[in-house]
């Protein structure tokens, strides 16, 4: 039998925007139990949770203090069970997010570190360093934050003078651990056995790419991103903070923690690597079952690039075994429905805010929706980000003085952050909040359109996006769709912007930015994007076609 891992769906949630059960304006775990039937409808296997542990909150969750309990915001360890099992009641697999680069500052070895002395067993479970110069007052090497700023903070010592440093790659309320630091292994082996005891199907990894760093912590000139730069990276030239060889090791000690149950438990890796065939060493038999891939979530929507970055993909991962990982959207990201309302390549990853550029809604949604439908009929594995099945668009218009994100605080305003993709989904459209909650406070603010693209205003709404998801995700199982790792290309089926695959007995056809194109005669239309003009493909459309 297949492992269900290799084709499933998996959808994510994000806990403070899905559902708010107790109406104080943030979603939580009774909340998100309440709405696991309308999941188990729309025909995912499986959800992914992201962080709902004991945090001080400053990146969203992102921040744990305590890897072994659930955030009061958020409910109770009872209601992470009750969660649980609701969910396999409905038939749907339960996959939990671990953040293994780096704790809360306010996470017990943090605070006792803080307390220690230099070259103390307590520091030894973070990075700190003693700074340069005559007096320690300049950082331990010239690496950046993720979020902006140095990735080094300086700590008062105990007796009030001026002390060591820290690292951490992102906020500073999220000191990296040390992973050369036995302790470590420890202590995320107990959590994953933990949430595995309590019914979890699997874990999906945070940075997973980040926990090892080169020994000597070098310099690094070409630290624009989380990926090293835009410098040309080589076997012999990777960052020293991202995709180190020790990671490898640390993945064959939780695949055997994950072997060692029943259920074909899970792991799924957030690593931000390339190119294709190093991301796939993270997929090998003996390491993680899954690696998000975010080089067909960045490829521009031009019939070339998306041909040649599935073709690398699955070739990639059938090399070592492991089923591609599609996802167009996530809770870091600007959602598709809205990426996708700018011209090829024009823009990146990043956030949108009022003052700059805004996308064409209208093209933004019908692309996003041929994306979906082309990505679902792809073969491997799909991740959905909630309400994208609602074609939601990122609130572009967030005022500053409501963002959270620390990205937005760390440089003063000039990262707008990742909160346009983070607003409370709506589910109905006369309710407070749209049926988020049941009060009209949300803690961040949603854009009046959401109210229209309320669940209640496209359930059993032919031709809306809700329906449209319904539908693909039905077929892509009656025709079992993610099966296989081979690809059957149509060459030049009407023209140089479009694509033509076969799919056991499905013929999959994009039109990218083409005239109108005729369908192939002796077919019947299965599933389209959207409508056909006169029996036309018309631009920016997909559709599935099964023999007449």
């Amino acid at each position: 039998m297949t492992e269900w891992w290799r084709d499933a769906v998996v959808y994510q949630v994000y806990p403070r925007s899905f559902a708010d059960a107790d109406g104080d304006g943030i979603g939580d775990l009774p909340g998100i139990t309440s709405r696991l039937p309308a999941l188990a409808e729309l025909g995912v296997d499986a959800v992914w949770l992201s962080p709902f542990y004991p945090s001080p909150q400053n990146d969203a969750g992102y921040d744990v203090s305590d890897y072994r309990d659930v955030e009061p915001i958020f409910g109770t360890l009872a209601d992470a069970d009750d969660l649980i099992g609701t969910a396999h009641d409905l038939g749907l697999r339960v996959v939990v997010d671990i953040v293994p680069n780096h704790t809360s500052s306010e996470h017990r070895w943090f605070q006792a570190a803080l307390a220690a002395a230099p070259g103390s067993h307590e520091r030894s479970r973070y990075m700190f360093r003693d700074g340069g110069g005559e007096d320690g007052s300049t950082p331990p090497n010239n690496w950046r934050s993720v979020f902006g700023g140095s990735a080094w903070t300086r700590v008062t010592e105990p007796d009030g003078t001026p002390g060591q440093w820290y690292l951490h790659l992102f906020d500073s309320t999220q000191p990296d651990v040390n992973w050369d630091n036995p302790d470590v292994h420890e202590e995320f082996a107990e959590t994953l056995r933990f949430w595995l005891d309590r019914g979890a199907d699997g874990f999906r990894i945070d940075v997973a790419h980040s926990m090892i760093k080169e020994a000597d912590l070098p310099d690094w000139e070409d630290d624009d991103s989380p990926m090293g730069g835009t410098a040309e990276i080589t076997e012999d030239r990777r960052p020293p903070m991202w995709d180190q060889e020790g990671v490898h090791e640390i993945y064959r000690e939780w695949r055997r923690i994950v072997d060692s149950y029943d259920g074909d438990r899970m792991l799924v890796a957030e690593a931000w690597v390339t190119p294709y065939e190093r991301l796939a060493r993270y997929t090998r038999p003996d390491e993680l079952h899954q690696a998000f891939n975010f080089d067909h979530c960045v490829a521009p929507w031009r019939a070339a690039d998306q041909r040649g970055v599935v073709t690398t993909s699955v070739e990639g991962s059938a090399a070592v075994g492991a089923p591609a990982t599609w996802v167009l959207s996530n809770h870091d990201i600007v959602r598709h429905a809205s990426r996708f309302g700018f011209p090829p390549a024009s823009r990146g990853l990043g956030g949108i805010g009022p003052d700059d550029p805004q996308p064409d809604a209208v093209l933004g949604l019908r692309r996003a929706r041929a994306a979906t439908a082309f990505m679902l009929s792809l073969p491997g594995s799909a991740y959905l980000y909630q309400g994208e099945e609602l074609g939601l668009p990122e609130h572009t218009t967030l005022p500053g003085d409501v963002r959270q994100d620390p990205a937005w605080h760390r440089t003063g305003g000039e990262d707008t952050g990742r909160d346009g993709c983070r607003v409370p989904v709506p589910w109905e459209a006369d309710a407070p909040s749209f049926g988020f909650g049941p009060s009209a406070g949300t803690w961040l603010p949603q854009p009046p359109v959401y109210g229209e693209l309320a669940r209640d205003r496209q359930q059993g709404v032919e031709g809306s996006t809700l329906e449209l998801y319904k539908a693909a995700l039905r077929l892509r199982r009656e025709h079992s769709l993610g099966h296989g790792d081979t690809l059957d290309w149509v060459e030049q089926w009407c023209g140089p912007q479009s694509l033509g695959l076969r799919r056991g007995d499905v013929l999959v056809l994009v039109n990218f930015d083409g005239e109108p194109a005729d369908l192939p005669a002796g077919h019947r239309v299965l599933l389209s994007s959207g409508p056909l003009t006169d029996g036309r493909l018309p631009s920016d459309t997909t559709v599935w076609l099964a023999p007449a």
